[in-house]
């Protein structure tokens, strides 16, 4: 019986790791190897770091951190959290194994919507910052460049709006064959001088420095293009075992983290609120120490 199994292990999840292996807790890690903030070239605002990071980097040091203190991963994907008396059992990896523990937090994340091009070109864009997902992250990077946004609605609206706040060069790009803006969407477009062309926009390819997306209207060409094409949030495992998430799919918490199964936690983008590493960092050290001490008003912790 594990204290906390942590399901997730990007920032969130290995953070909450961090936490709870200090506060001398048995703990059990799940990794499946697809954080999203390993997709990350290199990071820049995250503190700490003044060259920037890459995501691959940052977590390989969280992880060395969290192991450091008794940590244990597992490189399983959970396929279910079944609530039992007073604690859970976690059924993981492809025999389906059986584990349990006492309190469970998930940091499972979301997953980005991509555009309609082959993986493998699509991380090649990635790598290279012709394809990025996160203008709060990365929007210093594209000062005073040509930027592409793929979206419409409002949803595509605002990604653009947002991005015209560092060059003047942006241009929203309909996914299907016609964009979906009323009229007031237009409006404010027309009003930041933000250029928006039909689409669709396949195939997406990569010359030389630049990414080029082919349009109905002609091929454009871009320094980077931000797919504003929304994300599937992984919270399933949780909605199945009783908890209550928003109509697009995030968990709701209350201050501490808790969903409103009792001894289950949630950090990170799989919750509601800003996809940045640093909030789910906080997110996770919430967490951590709201199970610690629900874990010793049960049973009193003593060294």
């Amino acid at each position: 019986m594990e204290d906390c199994i942590i399901i997730g292990a990007g920032p969130a999840g290995l953070t909450a790791a961090i936490y709870l292996a200090r506060f001398h807790l048995s703990i059990r890690l799940f990794d499946c190897g697809s954080s999203r903030a390993a997709l990350i070239p290199r990071t820049h605002n995250h503190a700490g770091y003044p060259g920037g990071i890459s995501g691959k980097d940052l977590l390989a040091r969280m992880l060395d951190q969290a192991e450091s203190f008794g940590a244990r991963r597992e490189l399983a994907a959970v396929s279910a959290i079944v609530p039992t008396d007073g604690a859970f059992e976690v059924q993981a990896g492809t025999d389906e194994t059986r584990f349990h523990a006492r309190t469970v937090l998930l940091a499972t994340g979301v997953l980005n919507n991509r555009p309609d091009m082959p993986a493998d070109q699509h991380d090649a864009a990635l790598a290279r910052g012709l394809i990025r997902y996160c203008p709060i992250c990365d929007g210093y990077e594209v000062t005073d460049k040509r930027i592409g946004v793929i979206g419409t609605g409002d949803h595509g609206m605002r990604e653009a709006l947002f991005l015209r706040g560092y060059t003047r060069d942006v241009t929203l790009i309909a996914p299907g064959a016609a964009h979906d803006l009323d009229a007031s969407c237009r409006r404010t477009l027309a009003e930041a001088d933000i250029v928006h062309v039909d689409g669709p926009c396949t195939p997406l390819r990569i010359e030389g420095d630049r990414i080029v997306a082919t349009t109905p209207g002609g091929e454009r060409a871009f320094d980077s293009i931000y797919p504003a094409l929304g994300s599937r949030i992984r919270s399933g495992l949780a909605v199945a075992a009783g908890a209550r998430a928003s109509a697009d799919g995030c968990l709701e918490v209350d201050d501490h983290q808790r969903t409103s199964v009792t001894g289950l936690f949630a950090a990170g983008d799989v919750v509601k609120g800003l996809d940045q590493i640093s909030h789910a960092m906080g997110e996770a050290g919430v967490a951590a120490t709201a199970i610690r001490n629900l874990l010793d008003e049960r049973s009193p912790i003593r060294r």
